[in-house]
């Protein structure tokens, strides 16, 4: 009886919403109401799979680890330093596990496991909210399954699960003096992620708790506009391919629901750069399926839900025609861990399934690109649909952004299938923190530029007198073609080394799509100290004097100096200091050249990268960078 009172006077309460116009005026009655609609969405999509086969390796693929997950205890509290994050993860990938396999594949096993985590993490004494992405994951998690699997789960489990994420998630944020809620105006992942799953949670308990839900709703629509702030104006996530991912599949998650549980979006996908930025994610991911791993990335990519969802939005199918990757392997006996860490969101894949042929098709995307922003980015490549094709990818920035390294100038190249020139990546935080590294400390003398892997001595560019690039600078770009028949871009690096030089200039030109050529050029540099060229590879490398030649795979690599006669290559290990903190990097190497500056304070160097697949291309002649940006660039016959 009590049960039928508290709905009367939800009705009660609903009915002045709608008359007063609240956020959740326009709310869906009944469950699910995240992301779907209904249950007949699932099995619709449960009969795909008998006639798309791609779709039949998803379905499969789902069930597999969902039934691993059978085998396993249930998640436990144990933070990692100061985060619960990976906890939080692993809450959010078993629920998406669970009950998209209880959806597609109707077994009560999955159903009652998923309850298990639900309530285990509903039990916690808290999510830490003191590291407030652990707090809004978990939220997200237990709004997901609480929502999708709402049918099956009874009254009073449904009423713990409500009560954990108004009391350990959605009331916490509403404290305005609370120290750990200082990223609803932050411009970059934790808005998105923290707004993402604490909107998830608000929707989801909506008719029980319509006011805290609403409180939510309202704040979420004012904040989130920060964490749409870096995509302007291009797409390109100042924080790198890697926290594309995981700000952008919030931000995906918070537009979606939004969308099924009320039928608006605020305007959201409207955002500059906003949905351009799949198209940015996608330029930065060569032929190898490698990323572009600037800042605090990694290398690796897996399946990306948000690319389904933002083909749907913008109408091009192309967007997923990478993601079939994914699906080749698992056709072919292989883990998804063999293409990087599988992506805890991919199960949504299966909501966003694009129409026949779109893994066909080729995206709507120049093969010589610009994207402007904090941290611009140029890339050239000779083909969308070879994976042996030329693919080079360099950039500006700061070190003073957020997840910054010392890049600014950096680059990696591919060609005929090999990934020549690296990026070391990210070192683990709480191997840094635990150590008492000042990891999040960016001034100029913090000791996050001791840390080997970012500042500028393990990246693939420039530095002069030994010393570190300048936090306060940002390398602009100065000049930009993206015209394949002579593409080239040109860095204005001269703030990063500010006080070592008064002009640094670093250009990219791609000669005739088959090599590329990296020219330096740098004006009013003490007498006497040292440039340094640096390139990190995974690759055997053999140096003879100002050519090196690189192998890997059957395939080689020439690299050539040219435009001075004062350096030679060498190569060195890419170990870091014996400090107790760095982390090895094992297999990898630095080729450098080290060029002495003139009475005149200036050096001109340029390096020729040209890969077996270029055959005979004759050397390159060297014009001024000046004269690149003005046409009159041109290769010797």
């Amino acid at each position: 009886m009590r049960h039928y009172s508290a709905l009367f006077f939800a009705l009660i309460f609903f009915t002045r919403l709608h008359a007063a116009e609240s956020p959740l005026a326009t709310l869906r009655p009944g469950h699910p109401r995240l992301l779907v609609t209904s249950c007949e969405v699932w099995t619709d999509l449960a009969k795909l799979k008998e006639t798309d086969p791609r779709f039949a390796l998803l379905g499969a693929h789902i069930e597999e680890d969902a039934r691993a997950l059978l085998k396993k205890p249930p998640v436990e509290y144990h933070k990692t330093g100061k985060r619960l994050l990976a906890v939080s993860r692993e809450v959010l990938k078993r629920t998406l596990l669970l009950s998209t396999a209880y959806r597609l594949h109707p077994d009560e096993a999955f159903l009652r496991r998923a309850e298990v985590e639900l309530l285990t993490a509903a039990a916690f004494a808290d999510w830490n909210p003191s590291h407030f992405l652990d707090t809004a994951e978990m939220t997200a998690a237990l709004a997901i399954g609480y929502d999708w699997l709402y049918d099956g789960l009874a009254p009073d489990v449904r009423e713990k699960i409500r009560h954990a994420i108004a009391s350990k998630g959605l009331r916490l944020a509403l404290d305005e003096k609370a120290s750990f809620n200082s990223w609803q105006r932050n411009e970059n992942n934790w808005n998105q992620v923290c707004f993402g799953g604490l909107t998830l949670g608000a929707l989801a308990i909506a008719e029980d708790e319509p006011e805290l839900a609403a409180k939510i709703l309202v704040l979420a629509k004012a904040g989130i506009v920060h964490g749409l702030k870096p995509y302007a104006p291009d797409g390109v996530y100042p924080e790198g391919p890697g926290y594309w991912s995981y700000g952008t599949n919030y931000q995906v998650l918070l537009i979606a629901a939004l969308k099924s549980a009320l039928g608006i979006d605020w305007a959201l996908p409207d955002s500059p750069g906003f949905c351009a930025s799949a198209g940015a994610y996608l330029e930065m991911v060569g032929p190898s399926g490698l990323a572009f791993n600037y800042s605090d990335g990694t290398a690796g990519t897996s399946l990306e839900p948000a690319l389904f969802w933002f083909a749907r939005q913008v109408k091009d199918p192309g967007l997923v025609r990478m993601e079939r990757r994914f699906f080749e392997a698992v056709s072919k006996g292989k883990k998804a861990g063999e293409l990087g860490e599988t992506n805890r969101f991919y199960p949504l894949t299966a909501l966003w399934w694009p129409s026949p042929g779109a893994f066909e098709a080729s995206p709507s995307l120049p093969l010589c690109w610009q994207g402007r922003g904090e941290n611009p980015i140029g890339v050239f490549r000779s083909s969308w649909t070879e994976s042996r094709a030329l693919y080079l990818a360099f950039k500006g920035g700061s070190a003073g952004l957020s997840h910054a390294h010392m890049d600014a100038g950096s680059f990696v190249f591919e060609a005929d299938g090999v990934r020549w020139a690296q990026d070391l990546g990210a070192q683990d935080y709480e191997s840094l923190e635990s150590k008492k590294i000042d990891l999040w400390n960016k001034k100029q003398e913090s000791q996050r530029w001791q840390v080997f892997r970012l500042n500028n001595f393990s990246h693939n560019t420039l530095t002069i007198d030994g010393q570190l690039h300048r936090v306060a600078g940002s390398a602009e770009f100065e000049a930009f073609s993206g015209k394949r028949a002579a593409a080239f871009g040109i860095l204005d690096m001269s703030s990063v080394f500010a006080g070592q030089a008064t002009s640094v200039k670093r250009g990219f030109r791609m000669l005739e799509g088959l090599s590329v050529l990296i020219q330096d050029e740098i004006v009013g540099a003490k007498p006497g100290v040292s440039v340094r060229w640096a390139m990190v590879t995974g690759s055997e490398v053999v140096v003879d004097g100002a050519h090196a030649t690189l192998r890997e795979k059957g395939r080689e690599l020439q690299v050539e100096l040219l435009g001075t006669t004062k350096a030679m290559f060498s190569v060195i290990p890419a170990d870091p200091p014996a400090n107790g903190y760095d982390a090895p990097n094992p297999g990898k190497r630095i080729l450098i050249a080290t060029v002495p500056v003139g009475a005149d304070g200036m050096v001109r160097l340029a390096v020729w990268l040209k890969p077996q697949s270029a055959g005979n291309q004759s050397t390159p002649e060297l014009i001024a960078l000046k004269e690149w940006a003005s046409g009159q660039s041109k290769v010797s016959d």
